[in-house]
């Protein structure tokens, strides 16, 4: 298989809260020979307070990043669904609004013609390696695990910006984490809001949330929750106040099937608040 390479954006939250979801992004794209080249002089993309304050400004941050990608000639993967989202409604906006597109050039001093293509890093794992490619490359399945597979809102909504999967039953994390031997659950929840960056200012919301998708897929029969998204992470892991679900990024649990060594997942799993590592540890996988 080819190699696959893309210009990376890892955004605000894997270079500090989410670090462990850097970490393995990398290992699993090295174990899939995708190369990850970090944008160079990349900025925050305005998640979640840009589009909220100015119009232009929610488009110019994510602009800019994009048109450093256009001037390398690479297309740009993402890990943070919010990004993916930002970055995905940028270019839906100005590929039908040749005025605000130079209006935002002129804003960010940077041509941008938007050729530049958004993936999410679970697409370019799934779609463009393939989940046949995964299976061959599996070292280590994920026999016995039961996992709901937990895409949230940005991902999949609005769908005719994303075009990410079927908006109200996405497949493509679960299809994923079948092809690494792993049992996906159908539970009623996977594309439930979390409560996003109500976290810092409405704690009480989102508990409310967190817990009704924790307890929907423990219902469900599921041992973890897995995420595709760092912000999904950061409210599932840290603010359960009726359960204690395990919750893992994807990235992470690719990577471990994949072969990852210990030296490398031990340092991940011990940045999670419920920790997936007992029930990994069970079926004898770490």
């Amino acid at each position: 298989m080819a190699k696959i390479k893309y210009g990376y954006y890892p955004g605000c939250s894997l270079e500090s809260t989410a670090k462990e979801y850097d970490l393995s992004m990398h290992v699993t794209a090295k174990l899939l020979d995708v190369e990850l080249a970090e944008l160079h002089d990349w900025n925050c993309c305005g998640a979640s307070s840009g589009h909220c304050t100015n119009y232009e400004l929610s488009l110019a941050l994510p602009a800019r990043n994009l048109a450093i990608a256009e001037k390398a000639g690479l297309n740009v993967a993402v890990a943070c669904a919010a990004c993916y989202l930002r970055f995905k409604q940028t270019n839906h906006d100005l590929k039908k609004n040749d005025t605000l597109r130079q209006k935002v050039e002129s804003l960010i001093e940077m041509p941008y013609k938007g050729n530049v293509e958004v993936k999410h890093l679970l697409e370019v794992f799934a779609k463009e390696v393939g989940l046949e490619e995964i299976k061959k490359r599996v070292k280590k399945p994920l026999k016995g695990l039961k996992l709901a597979a937990y895409y949230g809102c940005y991902l999949v909504r609005p769908p005719d910006v994303t075009q990410f999967d079927d908006p109200e039953q996405p497949m493509l994390m679960d299809n994923l984490l079948a092809a690494l031997g792993a049992e996906p659950v159908e539970y009623t929840h996977k594309v439930e809001c979390c409560g996003g960056s109500l976290l810092l200012g409405r704690v009480d919301i989102v508990q409310k949330l967190v817990d009704d998708i924790c307890q929907a897929a423990l219902d469900a029969g599921a041992q973890a929750i897995v995420t595709a998204c760092p912000l999904c992470m950061a409210n599932l892991d840290t603010r359960q106040s009726k359960t204690k679900v395990p919750v893992i990024h994807f990235s992470e649990l690719t990577g471990l099937a994949l072969g990852a060594e210990p030296k490398q997942y031990n340092v991940w799993l011990k940045k999670h608040i419920n920790s997936p590592a007992p029930i990994l540890k069970a079926k004898g996988l770490i």
